[in-house]
């Protein structure tokens, strides 16, 4: 049996040329099996090399874009193209350039070539996508769901291509086929084509970012975004179950995006005090009085209104009731405590009479907007109110 040494010998001076067909099977078996094992070594060579420089080169390990490139593996897959290159000339150098063997072997590898080049391209994109993630664009403008619908027409057009590579046909001819197939395309690939617009249009349009607190109004999502991609938006809900919501859904229904409130200078407050109607009365003298001694932030609005408490002739004092001041209370104690916003909006107003008593609407913003502090503090200001009521004269309405 010729020996290992002796069909490298051919390989190399081509002494397997007079054999484009590969007539001899056994000789040609055997030296394909030789040229695979040359490609496997070359490879292996390679990546041992490129390991060792990722692991002692300083300047490559300190390099940003080092952690990126390793983590996605695309050096290795950039040496890959080397054993591939090799086999094409081995099998030239070989078998010569002709025959119906030859052809095949080169185009397997040629599809194989391709193929790695498109995993290069998805690593490359990956990669940037890892990168771009890290920066405070990331979350304004999340590219995952482009990054996806990019991958997904990179493999499509490598696929065509490499099945035209196989059949030995030109990738037109496919396409041309597949164009009478359109309509069974676009169903398979319905939800990605209506992702990617609609990631398209979320991203535009600034509709939706990481970080945003969503709600829709069916009860399906109530939470945080997390991610953003090509078919799904994945929410984080109050509860800590987590919400898979297409793009197109968020584009097609209305939802309500808490990032104003997040972005603005405090949380929303607003409930009704209600009041016994029967409580209501016109204060006196001596009870504008003792509101003053246990409330003097009332002063300057009681001296502006042309009382304080003082004895007068009931001609010059104009009748105050206890409701009045006490809206006027709330409306100071809101503006100098320091947990509200005075810069926003502060309404103190009276709703309509109902069955239920007479509502005091209450309006403001607390500084803090994280959740449960906000339902805290704002819990803390209303008890506060309720509890002071009856200083006004006032009695809270309770149904028997």
């Amino acid at each position: 049996m010729t020996t290992i040494v002796e069909w490298l010998n051919g390989i190399m001076t081509g002494r397997f040329n007079m054999k484009p067909d590969l007539a001899d099977t056994i000789d040609g078996i055997i030296a394909l099996i030789v040229i695979v094992l040359i490609a496997v070594g070359i490879n292996w060579i390679f990546q041992s090399i490129y390991r060792w420089m990722s692991k002692h080169n300083i300047r490559l390990i300190h390099s940003k874009w080092h952690p990126y490139l390793s983590g996605r593996r695309l050096g290795h897959r950039v040496l890959l193209l080397i054993p591939a290159v090799a086999f094409y000339f081995l099998v030239n150098l070989a078998f010569g350039d002709s025959g119906k063997t030859v052809r095949l072997l080169h185009r397997v590898d040629i599809a194989y070539m391709i193929l790695v080049f498109i995993m290069i391209c998805s690593a490359l994109l990956l990669t940037i996508l890892d990168a771009y993630s890290k920066t405070d664009k990331y979350k304004t403008h999340p590219l995952k769901g482009l990054i996806q619908g990019l991958q997904v027409v990179l493999y499509f057009v490598g696929a065509i291509i490499i099945v035209a590579v196989l059949i030995d046909k030109s990738p037109t001819v496919l396409l041309t086929g597949l164009g009478a197939s359109a309509a069974v395309l676009m169903l398979i690939f319905k939800d990605s084509i209506l992702g990617f617009v609609s990631g398209v249009q979320l991203s535009q349009n600034n509709m939706i970012q990481i970080g945003d607190w969503i709600q829709m109004p069916d009860g399906s999502a109530n939470g945080t975004v997390e991610e953003i991609t090509l078919n799904t938006v994945k929410v984080r809900n109050w509860d800590n179950t987590l919400s898979m919501i297409p793009p197109y859904t968020l584009v097609s229904a209305p939802f309500k995006n808490w990032r104003g409130m997040q972005e603005s200078g405090g949380r929303r407050a607003d409930k009704c005090i209600y009041i016994d109607v029967n409580s209501l009365e016109i204060c006196s003298e001596d009870m504008i009085s003792d509101i003053l001694k246990v409330y003097p932030i009332l002063y300057d609005y009681m001296k502006a209104a042309g009382t304080t408490g003082q004895p007068s002739s009931r001609e010059t004092v104009p009748q105050m009731t206890n409701i009045q001041i006490f809206r006027a209370y709330i409306t100071k104690y809101l503006q100098t405590h320091p947990e509200v916003n005075p810069s926003l909006d502060i309404i103190v107003t009276q709703k309509e009479a109902t069955a239920y008593g007479l509502p005091i609407y209450v309006y403001f913003f607390v500084r803090d907007k994280a959740w449960a502090s906000f339902e805290r503090k704002q819990s803390d200001i209303f008890a506060h109110l309720m509890t002071v009521a009856p200083d006004f004269g006032l009695r809270l309405y309770q149904r028997p």
